[in-house]
């Protein structure tokens, strides 16, 4: 199936969309994920949708077919591995990468992707802890863990995944030490939702915005040792 580069950016809005909320999807959130119009978005629908590639119910929002599923964790695996290699071989930050990934995840061949799997050892996740579906595109396992504005002052975490999209956010992360497998010291929980913790590579207290904790995926120490 031919889809513009577009649409299969649809697809994997969708689908990572739907992994955060497990549920249908509105059009007003795609629209912000992809910085669109709701108009805009509603028409992309249903051309999707005349392909077989997402079912809509009207005032309930869609979910992926499973042909639209398979498209979107094609387009998922390419990216994730590409930021992959683009870190450990072609030494980007991992600020840097998610972009770069965004415009060549489209164009590169089955047999590209392989290589660069290989040359990774076969990674299960990209620099920023999100999962890598596999080469049979079977849905990877929900990522580990929550947000750590879910947990509360003295507690111990360690960080799962981080969110890619804002490399603003992640050159602040990383400055802070706030990266996948680094455990965190939570020193105060806000009102307002603000976050501030203690990474166990820096001496520096780090504060999180609630839209940035929002993004940071922990676990206890025990959960990540299981």
């Amino acid at each position: 199936m031919m889809l513009s580069d577009v649409m299969e950016d649809y697809l994997k809005a969708i689908y990572q969309l739907q992994r955060d909320h497990d549920e249908r999807i509105k059009t007003s959130e795609i629209a912000e994920a992809l910085d669109v119009t709701s108009p805009t978005v509603t028409s992309m629908l249903e051309k999707l949708e005349d392909r077989g590639l997402v079912d809509r119910e009207k005032y309930r929002g869609v979910t992926l077919t499973d042909e639209g599923e398979t498209v979107a964790l094609e387009v998922v695996r390419h990216h994730r591995l590409l930021e992959a290699y683009l870190t450990e071989h072609l030494d980007y930050d991992w600020s840097e990468v998610h972009a770069e990934a965004d415009r060549l995840e489209h164009h590169i061949s089955e047999d590209f992707e392989q290589r660069v799997a290989d040359a990774l050892g076969q990674p299960t996740v990209d620099p920023h802890g999100s999962p890598i579906p596999s080469a049979d595109l079977e849905p990877p396992d929900r990522p580990n863990g929550e947000s750590v504005t879910e947990f509360s002052e003295g507690d111990i975490v360690v960080v799962e995944e981080v969110a890619d999209r804002d490399p603003e956010v992640l050159s602040y992360l990383a400055d802070h030490g706030v990266e996948p497998g680094v455990e965190l010291e939570i020193l105060e929980v806000a009102p307002f939702g603000m976050v501030t913790a203690r990474s166990s590579t820096s001496e520096d207290d780090v504060s999180l915005p609630e839209g940035v904790a929002h993004h940071v995926r922990v676990t206890s120490p025990v959960e990540a040792e299981s």
